[in-house]
């Protein structure tokens, strides 16, 4: 009786710990970002210019600006958890090459941007992006396109704003939901200071919205982009199944191109 008690102490200790370093370093399991030296030169087949912007609490922000010599309109990029904009900056050639202005920044830490992680700093910088490209664009020519992790930004600077359209490449419900799903023996809920709610903002968006997801996603469920697209209000709203297709490999398939070539042709 003595030892199964010892046993059962040594569990909820063992699941405490856990917990408790998974709410202190939980940053680090979420976001998985690569730091580039201010140094380093970017290198891309499409003309493109380096710039900087500032936030609020002093936190500067690297990016990228494609441009066509007469675009279709322009694409808000907010790119997917890992690595840089020297990788993310040659998946946006994809759509310059389809005649559209890109503008593609790295998230504080992600690069050369530099800045402390929060969800109200995240959101706060896609909004200080969102406004440099009304300074060269009308809105009805802004296109806000989030990958993953950039979807929710996306999703909650589409529902404070008005774009021409939103669309979502493997987005996820929420983050507590999407956490909760891979480990359900932890209180998520209680322990995440990062939400992501995109169920909650994308009820806000008044503009078109469509989503690509791949049925074989091994990071973020389809059933979670589904569900996402379930509570759309908004009736102008389209998903896009792509068969087989995985996280990050959405573009190897037909389907993908297809749609993508729909969305970006389509005429209001």
């Amino acid at each position: 009786m003595r030892r199964s008690k010892k046993i059962g102490l040594a569990l909820v200790l063992i699941y405490m710990s856990i917990a408790a370093l998974l709410y202190t370093l939980q940053e680090k399991f979420i976001f998985l970002p690569s730091q580039l030296e201010q140094e380093y030169t970017y290198s891309f087949d499409e003309p493109f210019e380096e710039f900087f912007l500032e936030a609020e609490d002093g936190a500067k922000l690297n990016a990228l600006h494609f441009k066509r010599q007469v675009p279709h309109g322009v694409l808000l990029y907010f790119h997917g958890n890992a690595g840089d904009l020297s990788r993310w900056g040659e998946i946006a050639t994809y759509f310059v090459k389809k005649n559209y202005d890109v503008i593609i920044m790295d998230y504080r830490t992600y690069g050369k941007s530099s800045g402390n992680l929060s969800e109200e700093g995240l959101f706060s910088d896609a909004d200080l992006f969102y406004e440099y490209a009304l300074k060269s664009y009308d809105e009805k020519d802004i296109i806000v396109y989030g990958r993953s992790l950039g979807a929710a930004i996306a999703t909650q600077l589409a529902s404070k704003r008005n774009p021409k359209k939103l669309l979502l490449e493997t987005p996820f419900f929420n983050l507590t939901n999407l956490a909760q799903d891979r480990f359900p023996w932890l209180p998520l809920k209680h322990l995440l200071k990062y939400r992501f709610e995109s169920n909650k903002y994308i009820k806000n968006v008044r503009c078109p919205v469509s989503i690509f997801h791949g049925t074989e996603d091994s990071v973020v469920p389809y059933e979670s982009g589904q569900k996402l697209f379930d509570i759309i209000e908004n009736e102008q709203k389209r998903f896009y199944r792509i068969e087989h297709g995985d996280h990050n490999d959405l573009i190897e398939f037909s389907a993908f191109h297809e749609g993508i070539h729909t969305e970006l042709n389509q005429t209001d």
